[in-house]
């Protein structure tokens, strides 16, 4: 257990971050299960729809250090690729 005053602060911190951190990456796989559900439904205009919304909430994850870069392209690329494959 923390003792130092630092070290309380750091660990409260810590807390208040991990919260944060696991809201937005719940948000993110909102916004990824809804295009999945749109890609297998096989509508496509909802799947392209879906895909455009979750594009900034992904690229938004990897500006806050939630996601890596590499893994959310990597994730981008393989969504593109299933819907663009719908039509």
């Amino acid at each position: 257990m923390a003792n130092s005053p630092q070290a309380k602060k750091r660990a409260r911190q810590n807390e208040r971050r991990y919260e944060i951190n696991k809201a937005r990456r719940t948000r993110v796989r909102t916004f990824l299960r809804k295009v999945e559900e749109a890609i297998e439904s096989g509508d496509k205009d909802a799947a392209q729809a879906a895909l455009r919304a979750v594009q900034p909430e992904l690229m938004r994850g990897v500006s806050r250090g939630i996601f890596h870069k590499n893994t959310v392209a990597r994730k981008m690329s393989r969504l593109s690729a299933r819907v663009k494959a719908l039509g």
